[in-house]
């Protein structure tokens, strides 16, 4: 896209948005900024995701803002079970010798509650390591503690 066809999108957005509109806009636009300067997912970024690999447990947080809610004002479970497979799979590779990476084949999510508050936090747990396959379990939280789900998840280790 030219640099003109941007600029033409970004006037258009501002002349259409509203105040909470305004702020969705400045965290896309921040988080592919944040990006461009380091390494990491588009994803990750523009949702603000950070984690944290504590012994063999990966803790990934998520700050709740409109961007992730559904027509309902609540987390989208789409971005919940995004979360889920991220935290697992983040851990899954950190696991693993170089040369190698997992990949999703399997996602079983419980959803238990909404998710709503000021941010989720997500932590992942290696279940089973094998030489092909890993099994990972994970439970989502509220920042009140409330569980609002659990996930189990089976990747499979390929070369890279």
């Amino acid at each position: 896209m030219k640099e003109t066809e941007l600029q033409q999108l970004l006037e258009e957005c501002q002349a259409l948005a509203g105040e909470e509109d305004f702020e969705i806009l400045k965290d896309l636009l921040t988080g592919v900024r944040n990006k461009l300067r380091d390494d990491g997912t588009y994803l990750g970024h523009i949702l603000g995701m950070e984690g944290n690999l504590e012994g063999d447990t990966f803790e990934l947080t998520l700050p709740l803002t409109s961007l992730v809610n559904n027509h309902l004002g609540i987390l989208h479970g789409g971005i919940t079970a995004t979360v889920i497979d991220s935290a697992m799979g983040i851990l899954a590779n950190k696991m693993l010798p170089k040369g190698t990476a997992a990949v999703t084949t399997q996602l079983n999510i419980h959803y238990i509650a909404p998710g709503t508050g000021r941010c989720l936090n997500c932590s992942a747990r290696v279940v089973h390591r094998g030489t092909k396959t890993m099994v990972m379990e994970a439970d989502i939280r509220r920042d009140d503690g409330t569980k609002i789900a659990h996930a189990t998840g089976s990747f499979f280790i390929v070369k890279k």
